[in-house]
């Protein structure tokens, strides 16, 4: 044929060109997206809520002042520092994860003092929040961040910042409208602690998923004493803790995140509705 018989190196005819398709050019894989190292970005989904929700709450409850753009933000960076300093020691402080430790309590630090600096008064918590926090260290420490104590550690230092943003108000906000928020958000989020376990690390177990339901129980009474609003709130709290075990008890961890989120939001709204 004569397609055999002309020399490799010449360029092909412009009817055999057009009659075929050229080859494709090799295409380079596309480069995989670095992500952060350990200890910089937190993937503990529903910790988000529990950690916005309070001092939230609390400004709404004693007015909205510019101070509380420092609280919000020094409490965002302390957790992230709080996040990696758990994770360091976890690893048997590696060096690995030291940078963020180090550049988010840096950061930490920094607004902690801007924020003493314009509300002083603000020091009166400093001991509860120093005994929580070294609590909770140890526990990561000796690798027990996992365990219940330690979650109920992390709840109450969370709940405590209801009444550390009313203080900051500019309003005077009723000492029993704060109060009751703060118990009411603790009650929930200790909740979400057996409920969380009965759907990842101790699904199998039985008991834990007794526990969550008889301790929503007992939370759903407490709400109703609150008001009619939360109290329908509990009612939904329980369903929840009893029907998704039982019918999705595979559920992956972002789901489950989504989940609290959609729960802290509705928990939320009934308690601003009702205090």
């Amino acid at each position: 044929m004569v397609a055999d018989l002309r020399p490799r190196s010449a360029p092909p005819r412009a009817s055999y060109a057009a009659g075929m398709s050229a080859p494709r050019a090799a295409t380079a894989p596309a480069p995989r997206r670095r992500r952060p190292g350990p200890g910089w970005v937190p993937r503990q989904h529903g910790a988000w809520a529990m950690v916005l929700v309070p001092p939230l709450v609390g400004g709404a409850l004693g007015g909205w002042s510019w101070r509380h753009v420092l609280l919000v933000d020094a409490w965002l960076v302390g957790y992230l520092a709080y996040h990696a300093a758990g994770l360091w020691l976890r690893s048997g402080r590696r060096p690995r994860y030291r940078a963020p430790v180090v550049v988010y309590g840096a950061a930490g630090a920094a607004l902690l003092g801007a924020l003493l600096a314009v509300a002083p008064r603000l020091l009166v918590w400093a001991p509860a929040f120093a005994l929580l926090l070294t609590a909770s260290l140890v526990a990561s420490r000796r690798r027990a961040d996992r365990s219940w104590g330690n979650d109920a550690v992390t709840v109450v230092a969370a709940a405590l910042l209801t009444p550390v943003a009313a203080a900051l108000g500019t309003a005077a906000a009723r000492p029993v409208d704060v109060w009751t928020a703060t118990a009411v958000l603790a009650a929930y989020f200790l909740g979400t602690v057996p409920y969380v376990k009965s759907l990842i690390r101790e699904r199998d177990d039985p008991r834990v998923r007794r526990a969550s339901v008889a301790y929503h129980v007992l939370v759903a009474a407490l709400l109703a004493l609150v008001g009619p609003l939360l109290g329908a709130v509990g009612v939904l709290l329980v369903a929840r803790a009893v029907v998704v075990p039982w019918r999705w008890p595979r559920a992956r961890p972002a789901a489950i995140g989504a989940g609290e989120v959609l729960a802290t939001l509705v928990v939320t709204t009934a308690l601003l509705v009702t205090v």
